[in-house]
């Protein structure tokens, strides 16, 4: 069976979540840092007179396992890595995972 490559699948569903609705004067950002393996979407702009920053996924690869920091999808980030074939003990939803 061939190995799945975590940082590559990470950066494919996260990037599906990185489209914009176009309802704001926002935009999405999408956040690799390959290296030390944190991988982020941020939704960045004004509403009105009003800022807006918000981190819509945040998830860090370690020690060989995804670990889900924050998910602020509908579909969830964890049932689109169980679809990929992402064993379940290879990533941890970090409210209920200890270090």
């Amino acid at each position: 069976m061939e190995r799945i490559n975590y940082s590559q699948l990470i950066q494919k569903i996260i990037t599906e979540h990185s489209v914009n609705d176009g309802k704001n004067n926002t935009e999405i950002q999408l956040i690799f840092d390959t290296k030390r393996h944190h991988y982020q979407v941020l939704n960045i702009g004004w509403k009105e007179q009003k800022r807006i920053y918000g981190v819509i996924i945040h998830v860090d690869l370690r020690d060989n396992k995804i670990w889900i920091q924050r998910d602020g999808t509908e579909i969830g980030i964890a049932n689109q890595l169980i679809t990929a074939g992402v064993p379940k003990k290879r990533y941890c939803l970090r409210i209920s995972c200890p270090l």
